[in-house]
């Protein structure tokens, strides 16, 4: 069963410029080179909601864990630390549509 990684945060407003940069240039293909596709990224424009949320599909929760679990994932995520606040990660069986 596909497995959606939805992740959730808000950026360091004094760090966006950076932030762009890191994740069109390292956070994404990063990902990608780890077996991940991105499948959905939405922006609260208004209201007491996470700024940023992105969702990531993989073919099972086998490779879900493995990827989590490499020193890669570890190494992106630490570096994007760097650009955030208040950030939420859940895996999920991947159903059609938005998911929360």
């Amino acid at each position: 069963m596909p497995i959606k990684l939805l992740m959730t945060w808000d950026i360091v407003p004094e760090r966006e410029q950076e932030y762009f940069e890191f994740v069109i240039g390292e956070f994404l293909p990063g990902i990608q080179r780890l077996g991940l596709e991105p499948t959905e990224a939405w922006a609260t424009i208004y209201g007491e909601y996470p700024q940023i949320q992105v969702a990531f599909i993989t073919a099972d929760l086998p490779n879900a864990q493995r990827i989590i679990g490499s020193q890669d994932w570890v190494s992106l995520r630490d570096k994007l630390f760097g650009f955030i606040k208040n950030f939420s990660f859940k895996m999920i069986p991947a159903k059609g549509g938005f998911q929360f």
